[in-house]
């Protein structure tokens, strides 16, 4: 028999006790529902923006990009400057007419560099002023605001100009104060009332209301100057929004000028840096006539490393160098002033031309691991008609011969200098009379349009064009041909400096030469007198013996006294008369002044007053002693 359960006595079932638990639950939530049917007042739906101000929005939107596209455009206009006046007209030409009509910029004057103390007093000079002209065609009637602003926006040399060229910043001025606060201000503003009117000058149209703007030009440490942007009544005035492109504006281009003033004045140190260590001129030796000419590199690597160099030897030769090192800065110019004293210390010893490169690459290494550089050195000897050429990486120079051929010298390229652990070999050729050698550093035939083979062939087609002009019988101008030479460079190929030496030879003829080997004995100096006095006979000099006679005995007294070996004395005859006494011994004479009581001592003050130049070098094996003297028509 099956049993119901039942519950126990006055208690409802279980089922019936969990439904009457959640009806005043679910009694509550419909009620909640039903009060979130019934609408609110508070809670009626927002119509939204009207089409007005929609349209003010986009309006405001494309106002503010417009202005940060023109504030981006402007800033990389002025940021593609280098130099002063390239920033400036980047302002000026970036401002109107898109965002004033006229702008005048006025710069400290002079423009502090760097740390340097400001000048006093406080000097501002227009640098500049653009204004977009204004026709009564293009603005219609003009009304009487127009006709006041007409000198700011007319002729740039109109009235304006001449009378605010110059101002005088006064110490506590309302000039002052508004370059003090940096900020650009509005024309109309308090501090700019009394500053614009001592800026302009007296008597100067100052517009009103929001037409102009005056923003302070400060650099990484000062003020250097002001921008004034005007704008027309044609146009709406400025906003306050202005004010801030003009910040920016004047900010680039303070920043600008500030890199542009010390760029400036390091490339003019380089320049003279590296000029002043170039001869300021090239002497003039017996039997052979030079020119030379430098162009620096580009602006964009203005600084280089190209010398050249033309020293007097004794035996009336001379040694022609050109040289490049390597990169464009002003360690590059430092390196070449040392490597061109090296190479003239080293020439004055009369050293092979080999040993000379041997000795300026020891130089270099010395210098620096990193130091290298191109060269060429060679000697000229107008007697043998002889030139001896060591090369060391460096270009071969070119010889134009009379007739008009001109070609392309062999001679062993060599290593570079600073390379280390290389041999250098010279080379003797012949230097016939009338020839020109051209030495020139790469930047003459190398450039980013061409190789430098290319280069050295069109440099000899030039040659030998100039010189067929002249004919075969008449060498071409020495000047003339370095300037044709330059005139092949063409407007891509100024990528590095240029150094260019020639040398024309004329050489000495052996019938204008004469040498003679004297034992060091006691009568050297009486024989040498005779020696001296038949040469002067032939060359119809015999005006001259006297003189002569007695320079050549004091100078051949000298050299016996020391030398240990036979003394060489040699006459040469050009426009003037060269006389040479060589011997053994290193040490170099010295004129003194000879006390009444001395038996000698008078010798060269004899040569120094008699003769119109002398001196002495020293050589490897001994030294020179010379003198020359002007021949008498």
């Amino acid at each position: 028999m099956t049993e119901h359960p039942t519950s126990h006595e006055g208690r409802q079932p279980l089922a019936a006790r969990q439904q009457e638990r959640t009806r005043p639950r679910q009694q509550d939530a419909a009620a909640a529902a039903a009060a979130a049917a019934i609408p609110s007042p508070a809670a009626a739906p927002n119509p939204g923006p009207g089409p007005a101000a929609v349209a003010e929005a986009q309006a405001a939107t494309r106002r503010e990009g417009d202005r940060l596209r023109f504030v981006g455009a402007a800033t990389r206009r002025i940021a593609r400057g280098i130099d002063l006046d390239e920033i400036v007209l980047g302002l000026c030409r970036a401002s109107v007419p898109t965002f004033s009509d006229a702008i005048l910029v006025y710069l400290r004057d002079p423009l502090p560099v760097g740390d340097e103390r400001p000048v006093s007093p406080f000097v501002l000079r227009l640098r500049r002023s653009d204004r977009l002209r204004h026709t009564d065609e293009e603005g219609g009637e003009a009304g009487p605001e127009s006709e006041r602003l007409r000198p700011l926006l007319s002729d740039p040399t109109a009235d304006l100009m001449p009378a605010a060229e110059l101002c005088e910043v006064r110490a506590g001025g309302a000039l002052a104060e508004v370059l003090r606060g940096v900020r650009p201000v509005f024309g109309d503003s308090a501090a700019a009332r009394a500053a614009l009117p001592e800026l302009l000058g007296p008597g100067r149209p100052v517009p009103t209301g929001h037409r102009a703007i005056l923003a302070p030009l400060r650099g990484r440490r000062r003020v250097i100057g002001a921008a004034v942007f005007v704008r027309s009544t044609e146009r709406p005035p400025f906003e306050a929004s202005d004010l801030l492109v003009a910040a920016q504006l004047a900010t680039h281009t303070a920043l600008g000028i500030d890199k542009a003033v010390l760029y400036g004045r390091e490339a003019y140190i380089a320049d003279e840096l590296q000029r002043t260590m170039l001869p300021d001129s090239l002497p003039q030796p017996t039997g052979v006539r030079l020119a030379s000419r430098y162009l620096p590199a580009a602006e964009t690597a203005r600084v280089g490393g190209d010398w050249y160099d033309a020293i007097p030897l004794p035996g009336s030769r001379v040694a022609l160098v050109v040289g490049d090192v390597m990169g464009h800065s002003m360690t590059s110019a430092a390196i070449m002033g040392q490597l061109r004293t090296t190479a003239q210390t080293l020439a004055q010893l009369d050293l092979p031309p080999q040993e000379v490169l041997h000795h300026l690459d020891e130089q270099a290494q010395r210098l620096g691991s990193d130091r290298m550089a191109t060269c060429l050195y060679a000697v000229y000897d107008p007697v043998a008609h002889r030139i001896t050429i060591a090369n060391a990486g460096h270009p071969p120079p070119v010889l134009l011969h009379l007739g008009g051929r001109a070609e392309v010298l062999r001679v062993p390229p060599g290593a570079p200098i600073g390379v280390g652990g290389v041999d250098f070999e010279a080379v003797e050729l012949d230097a016939p009379a009338g020839a020109t050698l051209l030495l020139y550093t790469d930047g003459l035939v190398e450039s980013r349009l061409r190789d430098v083979w290319t280069g050295i062939e069109q440099l000899r087609e030039r040659l030998a064009a100039t010189a067929q002009l002249t004919g075969p019988d008449h060498a071409p101008p020495l000047e003339a041909l370095c300037d044709d030479v330059l005139d092949m460079l063409g407007p891509g190929d100024r990528d590095d400096d240029i150094a260019l030496l020639a040398a024309r030879f004329d050489g000495i003829a052996p019938s204008d030469v004469a040498y003679w080997y004297l034992e060091p004995e006691d009568a050297a100096p009486g024989r040498a007198r005779r020696l001296a006095r038949r040469a002067l006979a032939r060359w119809d000099l015999d005006e001259m013996s006297d003189e002569v006679e007695l320079l050549v005995s004091e100078v051949v007294t000298n050299a016996v006294r020391y030398a240990e070996r036979p003394v060489t004395l040699r006459l040469l005859r050009t426009d003037i008369l060269r006389c040479e006494v060589g011997d053994d011994s290193p040490q170099l004479p010295r004129q003194r002044r000879a006390r009444e009581t001395d038996e000698g001592g008078r010798g060269l003050f004899l040569v120094n007053r008699l003769a119109r130049r002398w001196g002495a070098t020293r050589l490897s094996t001994g030294k020179v002693v010379w003198f020359e003297m002007a021949t008498r028509s």
